[in-house]
């Protein structure tokens, strides 16, 4: 990864990230606060990007939870230009769908301003995205291993080549592209209200059942929430044995394709799956949808 440079956004200074090259530095980073850090041997004395000295394990780190948000102040002008190529702000994500290459963004931008300008936490799941505006929640799923995250979107880049979107660290690990540095995506925009709506329980005595996932009607059987699917044996256990304690309802480790999916169930009532999910909720995880039995 390249140094980062100063750019002049439509008149405005972006503060931003973007892995190989992308990410710039925020205005007060621009005077003898970046020459100091530089001399003292930190981050502008890296020539790229690195992982955690000690890595934690992230594969337990929640998705982002989509919900309704203003734009952000900053970061959202219509047009800016970066290494003199243009690029144009969408007005909404609504529909945005992609396929293209990931990359990941780590060490040498943690605890540095966004674009919108928040702090980038490498442990968080977030992600940079040259056009979408800020802030826009998006699952992001592998199309080499089928893993699926969801970002919360609150950085511009990467500007380095035609890559699709920059990851945190912890995104990143999560779909098991770190150690190849990229790796191939959809990425697919979120209504947050569309999907908070699908959260919401189904009417007592009713035999239809939603995919959170996807919004489809599934027919009346016992069901299984899905709250991970996970790369770690070792971590799935653990989860589940979390889970344990904290659920009205049995929790099963189902492997398949060497993903080990944390699953709670089963579940033959409307009410069950909105109590789990009330419970699960109240743990951390917001995220769980609903599987059929055999998956």
């Amino acid at each position: 990864m390249k140094s980062r440079l100063s750019i002049v956004c439509a008149g405005l200074l972006l503060a931003g990230c973007a892995s190989d090259g992308g990410h710039q530095a925020p205005p007060a980073e621009q005077s003898g606060q970046a020459a100091a850090e530089g001399t003292a041997g930190g981050r502008y004395a890296m020539s790229s990007d690195a992982y955690p000295e000690q890595p934690p394990d992230v594969s337990q780190v929640p998705d982002a939870v989509p919900r309704p948000e203003a734009p952000s102040r900053a970061g959202n002008t219509s047009e800016y230009e970066v290494w003199g190529k243009t690029y144009h702000v969408l007005p909404d994500a609504s529909g945005y769908e992609r396929r293209g290459t990931a990359s990941w963004y780590g060490k040498k931008f943690h605890g540095y301003a966004t674009s919108n300008g928040e702090i980038y936490d490498m442990y968080k799941m977030s992600a940079a995205h040259r056009t979408l505006p800020l802030p826009t929640f998006a699952r992001v799923t592998s199309l080499d291993n089928g893993r699926s995250v969801i970002v919360r979107v609150n950085d511009r880049g990467p500007f380095h080549s035609e890559r699709e979107i920059d990851l945190s660290y912890a995104a990143a690990s999560r779909l098991d592209i770190v150690d190849h540095g990229t790796g191939r995506v959809r990425v697919e925009a979120i209504d947050p209200k569309a999907w908070q709506a699908r959260q919401g329980s189904e009417p007592e005595g009713s035999t239809a059942r939603t995919d959170d996932a996807t919004g489809d009607r599934l027919d009346a059987a016992p069901v299984y929430l899905q709250v991970a699917a996970l790369g770690s044996a070792d971590g799935a256990r653990a989860l589940k044995t979390r889970l344990e304690g904290s659920l009205s309802q049995p929790v099963r480790v189902a492997s398949a394709e060497d993903l080990y999916r944390v699953q709670v169930g089963p579940l033959q009532r409307a009410d069950q799956v909105s109590a789990v999910r009330g419970q699960l909720s109240r743990v951390g995880f917001d995220q769980a949808f609903i599987v059929d039995g055999a998956e």
